[in-house]
Order: C-alpha cells, then sequence, then structure tokens
C-alpha cells in the first residue's frame, strides 16, 4: 500500500506541470491533444516492443481499452480546452470535484454500496468548486469545460479498475492513448472545418513541451498511476489527483503569476477542496489503524 501511495503521488505531482505546460504550448486544446497523443503513444509502443510487455487480447478487450482511450482524450481537449478559456489553476481545481462524480458512479459501476462518508466528503469539493464558479464568473466557460473534463476523468479512471490488474499497465496506456490518437485523427477534419482559423503547426519551443508533457507527464505519470491503481481504490486514487491543483497552482503562481488573476472565491474554494482530501486521509488512517475488538 505504502509503496502504491508514493507512485501515486509521484504522478501526481508529474501531472501538476500539465497545466502549466498547457498554458505555456501556443496551440489551441485540439491539436495541443492530437500531439500529445501521437507522441506518447510512439513512446510507449518503443517501451513496449523493447521490453517484449506485449500480451494477447481479445477482440473484446481491444474495444474496451479503446472505449476508454477515446474518453481520456476528449478529458484531455476539454482540460486544456478550460486552461485556454480561464487558466492553468482554474482548470486544474475543477479536476478535484472528480471525488463527488466517482463517489455517485464506481458503486454504479462496480454494483457495490454507496459510501456516504465518501459522499460527503465528495461534497465539500464540490462545494467549493461552487464558491470558484460563483466568484470568478468570468472564467465560466473555462469552469464548464474543466469540470466536463472532471467528469470524464472520474469514469475513465473507475473503468481502468476493471480491468488494470489483468495487463501490463504499459500496454494499456498504450492502446488507450493510442485509441484516443486515433479518434482524434478522425475528428480532426470536422474540428478544422468548424474552427478553420486553429494553427496545427507548432513552432520550435511548443515542440519542446511537448516532448516534456509527453515523456514525463504522460509516460511516465501514466505508468506510475496504473500500476498504482492496481492496489488503490477508484476513490482515493481520484482524492488523490486532487494534489494535483496545489502543485499546479504553485507552478502556475511561479511560472505564470495567476495568483494575481484570481479573487478571494477562488481561495475559498481550494480551501474547501484542500478539506475534502485532509478529511479523505484522516479517515483512511482511522479505519486503518482501528482497534479490532475481541470476545472477552
Amino acid at each position: 500500500m505504502k509503496n502504491a501511495l508514493l507512485k501515486m503521488h509521484l504522478a501526481v505531482f508529474l501531472w501538476g506541470f500539465t497545466g502549466v505546460l498547457g498554458r505555456a504550448i501556443e496551440l489551441s486544446e485540439f491539436p495541443l491533444v492530437w500531439y500529445r497523443t501521437l507522441i506518447t503513444a510512439f513512446i510507449f509502443l518503443i517501451i513496449l516492443y523493447f521490453r517484449k510487455e506485449f500480451v494477447p487480447i481479445s477482440r473484446k478487450e481491444l474495444f474496451r481499452f479503446m472505449g476508454i482511450g477515446s474518453i481520456i482524450a476528449i478529458h484531455w481537449v476539454a482540460f486544456y480546452g478550460s486552461i485556454k478559456y480561464a487558466n492553468a489553476s482554474i482548470a486544474l481545481t475543477c479536476l478535484a470535484t472528480a471525488g463527488i462524480f466517482t463517489a455517485f458512479i464506481e458503486p454504479i459501476a462496480l454494483k457495490t454500496k454507496f459510501n456516504y462518508k465518501e459522499l460527503l466528503i465528495g461534497f465539500i469539493a464540490l462545494i467549493g468548486m461552487y464558491c470558484i464558479y460563483h466568484f470568478e464568473i468570468k472564467y465560466a466557460v473555462g469552469i464548464v469545460l474543466g469540470i466536463i473534463a472532471s467528469l470524464l476523468s472520474s469514469i475513465f479512471t473507475i473503468m481502468n479498475k476493471k480491468i488494470v490488474n489483468n495487463y501490463p499497465s504499459r500496454m494499456v496506456a498504450f492502446y488507450e492513448i493510442g485509441s484516443g490518437f486515433l479518434l482524434l485523427t478522425l475528428l480532426a477534419p470536422i474540428y478544422m472545418k468548424v474552427s478553420p482559423q486553429t494553427n496545427f503547426i507548432p513552432n520550435t519551443m511548443d515542440l519542446v513541451w511537448l516532448g516534456v508533457l509527453s515523456l514525463c507527464c504522460t509516460v511516465w505519470g501514466q505508468s506510475l498511476a496504473l500500476s498504482a491503481l492496481k492496489t488503490l481504490s477508484s476513490f482515493t486514487t481520484v482524492l488523490m489527483v486532487n494534489l494535483e491543483p496545489v502543485y499546479g497552482i504553485l507552478l502556475a503562481i511561479i511560472f505564470f503569476n495567476e495568483n494575481q488573476e484570481l479573487g478571494y472565491g477562488f481561495y475559498i474554494g481550494i480551501t474547501l477542496i484542500a478539506l475534502s482530501v485532509g478529511l479523505h486521509t484522516l479517515s483512511m488512517a482511522v479505519t486503518r489503524y482501528r482497534p479490532v475488538k475481541t470476545k472477552s
């Protein structure tokens, strides 16, 4: 358990850089994610080939990977759209609402009972998100896109939980991200028709940041997260991901001075979201170290 928690924390720290890189890259959200999935899938292919980690999978499982990968790709487009229409801090904070979505969706998907403690903790994060939306209405479009990204994040985390134990983590990530790339490639002509002014040609620095985003934040981060998910529950994983805004916001303040763009409503919201993470951590500790009653 301790090893899985460390892996997940490192993955979340790496993901904290995605918001900063998303703002630094000048490409709009769709071509940004198209390049990210292309580069990432290629890196995973090379690693899997030389490590000989490919294992046979059924057609049914392949289609399942493709479905999850499509959700991940759309999640990324919504996430980077949130950054472009708001900023990195807002987009990262929106992801923290995934806890409330997971608390509702996971029991239905896995056919288990609702955990009302998890619902309450997730609801605190949702109140925090409402505070941000209410007081930062100028970022409404970005916030809505961020919440969509959060919902999709919850869905693919739960779906991955059902299959990740059966296959090598990197192979799962390759099929999923590769499928996301194929989906975006199919959608590209439609996107270019709807938004003909979009630039698809990255400049030199965009290529550098895309390489960092793909190799460090995606390949390494995704491998760590999928490995950790074999031990951690989906809800625990999602609430740990709530630390991503903390890392990301600190980086955004350092590199872009985003603290000057945000009002007090944002800080009220992020405090409530941080509280939800703390309560969940305390709940886990109490459950783990609760003394076992014995018959006298």
